[in-house]
């Protein structure tokens, strides 16, 4: 996984309107990438629908939001539409971006463990710097998480 103070990453992906979408497009911009297991599950829904509702918050500072999940550009789409998601959300089938941010890896549930995605929030600055790393963001309150951390570090 990449750490706090170090370039992001760089990577281009599909939207949910299947249009190409990297990372580079926003430099000079700071960015919330966040990463989430799957489209219309119930923690990732109260988390793009958290970020929804506090989106003007977000523009008004200058704050980009793209989610990243490993699922396809039309289960995006639908997602996006269902619940009017203001936001960019990519499509990573390939565990591309996934392996490069290294949130990919063993989780639990009612004891069982398996492989999957582990939900981060990367705060990205203008110059392509992360600056915060969620390892375990609060889908209800991850907007108040993401502006606290911009105002900490300066941003």
């Amino acid at each position: 996984m990449p750490t706090e103070g170090k370039k992001a990453p760089t990577f281009t992906s599909l939207d949910q309107n299947e249009n190409k979408v990297s990372l580079e497009m926003f430099k000079g911009q700071k960015v919330v990438l966040y990463f989430y297991p799957e489209d219309g599950t119930p923690t990732c829904t109260v988390q793009a629908c958290n970020l929804r509702d506090n989106f003007s918050a977000l523009k008004k500072e200058g704050i980009v939001v793209l989610g990243i999940s490993p699922d396809e550009v039309a289960k995006h789409k639908k997602f996006e539409t269902k619940f009017d998601l203001p936001f960019t959300l990519l499509s990573d089938t390939k565990h591309t971006i996934i392996e490069k941010y290294g949130v990919w890896g063993e989780k639990q549930l009612y004891g069982r463990k398996y492989m999957g995605l582990l939900r981060t929030t990367f705060l990205i600055d203008e110059k392509s710097i992360i600056r915060k790393i969620f390892l375990k963001p609060k889908s209800k309150q991850h907007t108040e998480e993401i502006l606290n951390a911009w105002k900490e570090i300066g941003g």
